[in-house]
């Protein structure tokens, strides 16, 4: 934590940094298969992976919403109303598709930077990058690229309204 003062020099205000609400995040290649991704969001409940080469470097961030996407078929992927026109029990099935999926299947082309913060970077960074990106989990990174943690949208959420003032 980081104390600053105001413009007066007579309050103190304690800044959190990324590094300090930072989880270590499970980590994905681009050739594992997209089961393994899921179960990974699932079970440890997270909106994203961080996918990395064989340095841990991020090279991606696998939103779910991407492998919730991939696995409805293209054909109804544009139309809602032709959704509708499914049966229940065929519907409940959609889920089998990507089973032979892999992480990097879900990643558009070319894969585009990840989303990263510095370990110091203000709560107030990380949140207008996770803004800005649209993305509910961002890599933190040291000053070799190498991942040392991630923030979620609910760890910030979570971190700015303790951190708020006080109702």
């Amino acid at each position: 934590m980081t104390l600053t003062a105001d413009t007066a020099g007579t309050h103190w205000n304690e800044l959190m940094q990324a590094h300090e609400i930072a989880v270590t995040p499970p980590t994905v290649r681009m050739d594992d298969p997209v089961s393994k991704a899921v179960q990974l969001m699932v079970v440890n409940r997270l909106p994203g992976l961080v996918v990395v080469d064989d340095s841990d470097r991020p090279v991606a961030v696998l939103p779910g919403t991407q492998v919730l996407r991939l696995t409805i078929p293209e054909s109804y992927r544009d139309d809602p109303a032709l959704v509708r026109t499914v049966d229940e029990i065929h519907a409940d099935l959609f889920w089998h598709g990507p089973g032979r999926l892999t992480v990097g299947d879900c990643l558009p082309s070319p894969v585009a930077k990840p989303v990263t913060v510095a370990p110091d970077a203000t709560l107030l960074e990380v949140a207008t990058v996770m803004a800005n990106k649209r993305s509910p989990l961002i890599a933190v990174v040291d000053g070799g690229g190498r991942l040392v943690g991630a923030v979620t949208l609910e760890r910030l959420l979570t971190s700015l309204a303790v951190a708020g003032p006080n109702d």
